[in-house]
């Protein structure tokens, strides 16, 4: 995250910051909170005993979104005893996508794993989650199969979600609003975020390709403080689903798009258009001004949407996002005799039980 709106404070030992930046680790945790001061601590020590079983080595990067309580101070408490935990803190509220972008732009791992901060999700199912990553796929995503929310206004919402996100996006996630997923940073990092796009991280990476899978993780009812979300949010995954559809679609056709749209204001203005001509010529009747000037309004419009296009397919064209360097971060090369490079297939989403 870049810009005014979002203040970070990177917050770590006082001894670590006088000496050498440590190794890069092979695995970010990355947890947005807000007002979560009763799981935080308990979090945190779930965490640290689920990656100790894993034996590899970690960093977690607690990302607080504004929160009013004491979450903040607990987390930059446990910092200053724990170099292996950084603080990202905001200002002010801006919600998860953000947080969860910021956390993302500060982690150092190799494979970064996302996860709520209310003790929903299970930090003992991050060790499946690097198994697949380790097997080969660039993406994993949770998948709450006993989802211990309430009925009507998280879990209904939430399976009609899924199954319009899985037709208009082509990326069939039974969970998309699972927050705990695995992805290979050099993927991640280059996908943006915003607004409630953290939900479509699967298909905004299907540009580059990537091999998906989906795995089951555990659900916890929450403990502690109260839900953030409601049925408010629902608008704002429609206009999000829309924005992904268009970019995962015409991203590299921005013209074809914009044809599609100007398709039926032409047809309006070409039938407007020529009935007035017909009646002048044939003066059967006197000039209709309002269907004359709605025939020229289409077409002004239809004709304002393909310079758009056009503008837009020259600014691709000249822009630095490429689909192939989309491909190029979920490519795996393998040297061989005669220093030979082979790219690993893509494979469509996976199910694992």
């Amino acid at each position: 995250m870049t810009g005014a709106k979002v203040t970070t404070e990177l917050t770590q030992p006082t001894a670590a910051s006088a000496a050498p930046e440590t190794p890069r680790p092979r695995l970010s945790v990355i947890v947005p909170l807000y007002n979560e001061q009763e799981s935080i601590r308990p979090l945190y020590a779930a965490i640290v005993q689920a990656l100790g079983d894993i034996g590899c080595t970690f960093e977690m990067v607690f990302v607080d979104d504004g929160s009013r309580d004491d979450t903040a101070e607990i987390a930059r408490q446990i910092a200053r005893f724990d170099s292996r935990l950084r603080l990202v803190k905001f200002r002010r509220n801006y919600g998860q996508t953000p947080a969860m972008a910021a956390g993302i732009e500060h982690a150092r791992g190799e494979i970064l794993v996302t996860m709520d901060g209310d003790l929903q999700n299970d930090p003992a199912d991050i060790k499946h989650l690097l198994e697949q990553i380790e097997a080969g796929y660039d993406i994993v995503v949770g998948w709450r199969h006993n989802r211990q929310d309430k009925l009507v206004t998280r879990k209904i919402p939430s399976r009609i979600a899924n199954v319009l996100i899985g037709k208009v996006t082509g990326v069939p996630i039974r969970d998309n609003g699972c927050s705990l997923k695995a992805f290979r940073a050099e993927l991640i990092k280059s996908i943006p975020l915003y607004s409630e796009m953290h939900r479509f991280i699967p298909a905004m990476a299907s540009i580059a390709g990537p091999r998906v899978a989906q795995i089951r993780v555990r659900h916890h009812a929450r403990r502690y403080g109260q839900s953030k979300y409601g049925l408010s949010r629902i608008y704002k995954v429609l206009l999000d689903l829309m924005v992904i559809k268009t970019v995962t679609t015409f991203a590299s056709r921005p013209l074809r798009w914009f044809a599609l749209l100007s398709v039926p204001l032409f047809l309006g203005a070409f039938g407007l258009l020529s009935h007035t001509f017909i009646t002048l010529l044939t003066d059967r009747g006197q000039l209709s001004l309002p269907l004359a000037g709605t025939g020229i309004i289409f077409l002004a419009s239809g004709t304002i949407l393909l310079c758009s296009g056009a503008l837009a397919e020259l600014i691709y064209s000249r822009g630095d996002i490429r689909d192939n360097e989309f491909f190029r971060l979920t490519q795996t090369i393998q040297r061989h005799r005669g220093d030979v490079a082979k790219a690993r297939p893509t494979q469509p989403v996976t199910t694992l039980s």
